[in-house]
């Protein structure tokens, strides 16, 4: 059996590794203790204040206050769009973490439409990640309790109460006030920095109306606040507000109750009807029929809403009185007469015999009135109230085209008025120079004669009609046609008139040339062979006008069209007609344009003599008294009592830009 060796057990050794192991321990804790020093003075002592800083950031959060939008207002303080309260889901991208799976769980708790997601993902993409973004306006209440239950479900997402803008009468006005609409990608690439920064908090901006063309009055500034929030980003607390800066209240120069009594009148038969003031070019109505509801597009149109909207056969998008072009026919003989006696090419005294056909001289063609036989030998005052068609292709003649634009182009016609809206197109005024970057044919007599009277390659807003209508009501001084009347500071601070000056001196050079025309318009409507004759029973003062009636095609043949079926001519006839009253002293201007009418006294004459009974009802002045027995009602005026009053050449043709074809040599 063997003996098991005894193991010695060597203490200084193991004493020696401990000391060592002891030893490198101390270090590492020293040094630790030495980096963590090192960092607290670091944190606490060379960076304390940026440190301060950030966990107050982390804490302290600032938010936009966005401003309340200016209201709008009608001339006698009527309102036309103001703002209610609202709430919105709105959600915080950083704070979300799989952005499609959670607008997927939100959409079983508030219903989300598509074009929702598609509208707030462009705005994620173009907006800051810290900032809140709308998902969802307006939410009704039973939806902002469902959400209010499910919230804990939803970091970053949040009900948030705004102000939205909302119009009271709908679709009356819709094409003058326009309309608000969310701001999109499109806005803010467009916006410099400090003006991005101006809309911070705002979810909306004009689009089209006086809601874009005054934008900057009735915006605002935005203000901010400092809220205290919690871990995942709900206020706790607000430490500090600077309010928001409202925007201003604007009053408009239009007269609801006039511009109610043109849409009544118009009973929704496509085109315009405006009325100014020439004494100072306040826009008093302003209609262009058929129109919209403006309030589809503040919270957002939905596709199938647009898209009826779009592809709706008359257009109701489509502003007519400010873009609406149209041949203005013999609404512009009174303009041409008075630029002959301007000229001194006409006396109001001078004659031309109206034989039924007017013939250039040298030439086989010819051009005729549209009355048989003619009337006879005519001066400017009963060529005017006849609306003779020869003595004005004699004016226009003898005029040449070259005065004859120029002298039309003194008027307004051919350029934009300049009134406070975006979007007015220029229309066209016949002249050489037109013509000559569409066609290298050359001018010729022939469509000098047919500009004489109204059509050829002629095309006019309702707005340019109405315009010169007033110029020349206000005996020729200019003005601007404007809807901005007044601007306000608040409810309870006074109004500011915005003064709008004379945009020139006067056309007219005598008085006794205003005299003429004025006389000739004035038989129009007043004398018993006058083509609106219908129009002058049972109203307190003196009317003076022009009907129009501008074809829409061409004539394919030199005979007399017999059929008389008023449908069959409102296929194929613009209707027109201009007026202004009190003919001694005209205070206010009408111009109406119906896109099918027969004629322009039966069919449009009656709409510009409504809206001439309301503006005596609105002046307080004398009552319109009661037509005697046997006279024809102006509201339901028989078109048989009308003559015939826009006579038009063989070729005219049917819309600017389908110039007639003339042999005659260029001029």
């Amino acid at each position: 059996m063997k003996r098991r060796r005894a193991s010695i057990k060597e203490t200084r050794g193991e004493v020696a590794l401990f000391r060592r192991r002891a030893l490198a321990g101390f270090a590492l804790i020293l040094l630790g203790l030495s980096a963590v020093c090192v960092r607290y003075v670091y944190l606490q002592v060379l960076h304390h204040e940026e440190f301060v800083a950030r966990s107050d950031q982390n804490r302290v959060k600032p938010r936009a206050i966005p401003p309340a939008r200016g209201l709008i207002y009608d001339r006698n303080g009527v309102l036309l769009a103001d703002n209610v309260p609202a709430f919105r889901l709105e959600v915080t991208p950083e704070q979300v973490d799989d952005m499609d799976a959670m607008l997927g769980k939100l959409g079983a708790v508030v219903p989300i439409s598509d074009d929702d997601i598609a509208t707030f993902k462009k705005q994620v993409k173009q907006g800051r990640r810290f900032e809140g973004i709308p998902l969802r306006l307006k939410l009704t209440e039973d939806e902002i309790g469902r959400f209010a239950v499910n919230r804990w479900r939803f970091p970053g997402v949040d009900v948030v109460p705004y102000l939205t803008r909302r119009y009271p009468l709908g679709p009356s006005m819709a094409h003058v006030i326009g309309y608000v609409s969310r701001i999109d990608a499109d806005d803010l690439d467009r916006m410099d920095d400090d003006e991005e920064a101006s809309y911070k908090g705002t979810t909306h901006i004009g689009r089209i109306g006086i809601e874009r063309s005054y934008e900057k009055l009735l915006h605002g500034s935005p203000g901010y606040e400092l809220v205290e929030v919690n871990a995942d980003g709900r206020t706790q607390a607000v430490l500090d507000t600077t309010p928001p800066t409202p925007g201003k209240n604007v009053y408009l120069s239009i007269d609801v109750r006039l511009q109610k009594a043109a849409e009544q009148a118009m009973a929704g038969r496509a085109g315009a009807a405006i009325a100014i003031d020439p004494r100072n070019g306040e826009v008093l109505a302003f209609v262009s029929v058929p129109d919209f509801d403006p309030n589809l597009f503040v919270n957002g149109i939905s596709s199938a809403d647009y898209k009826a909207l779009t592809t709706a056969p008359d257009k109701p998008l489509y502003n007519r009185a400010l873009r609406g072009v149209y041949p203005p026919g013999s609404t512009v003989k009174p303009f041409l007469a008075l630029g002959g006696l301007s000229m001194g090419i006409r006396r109001p005294s001078d004659t031309v015999l109206s034989t039924g056909e007017f013939c250039i001289p040298g030439q086989s063609r010819c051009y005729r009135d549209d009355k048989r036989g003619g009337d006879g030998t005519v001066n400017m005052i009963r060529a005017i109230e006849l609306s003779t068609n020869t003595y004005f292709y004699r004016l226009a003649l003898d005029m040449g085209i070259d005065r004859l634009a120029t002298w039309m182009g003194g008027l307004g016609f051919g350029k934009k008025t300049g009134i406070d809206l975006v979007g007015e197109v220029e229309g066209i005024l016949p002249s050489r120079e037109w013509k000559a970057t569409r066609s290298k044919s050359g001018w010729y007599p022939g469509e000098t004669i047919i500009a004489g009277i109204g059509q050829g390659y002629w095309a006019v807003t309702p707005l340019q009609l109405a315009h010169a209508t007033a110029t020349f009501a206000g005996h020729g001084i200019p003005y601007t046609p404007h809807l901005l009347l007044d601007t306000q500071d608040g409810v309870d601070s006074p109004r500011v008139h915005q003064p709008f000056p004379p945009s020139g001196p006067s056309v007219i050079r005598k008085a006794s040339d205003w005299d003429a025309v004025n006389e000739g318009m004035e038989a129009v409507i007043n004398s018993g062979k006058g083509t609106g004759k219908a129009l002058r029973f049972g109203f307190p003062y003196i009317i003076a006008g022009k009907s129009g009636t501008a074809e829409r095609f061409s004539r394919k043949t030199d005979a007399y069209d017999t059929n008389k079926n008023t449908a069959y001519l409102a296929s194929r006839h613009r209707a027109l007609f201009i007026a202004y009253t009190p003919a001694d002293d005209p205070k206010i201007a009408v111009a109406v344009v119906l896109e099918a009418g027969a004629w322009g006294a039966a069919d449009s004459g009656p709409i510009a003599r409504k809206i001439l009974d309301q503006w005596v009802v609105d002046e307080g002045g004398p009552r319109p008294v009661d037509p005697a027995p046997g006279q024809v009602v102006t509201a339901d005026a028989d078109p048989a009592d009308a003559t015939e009053d826009e006579p038009e050449p063989p070729a005219a043709p049917a819309s600017a830009g389908a110039p007639p074809q003339d042999d005659g040599e260029d001029q």
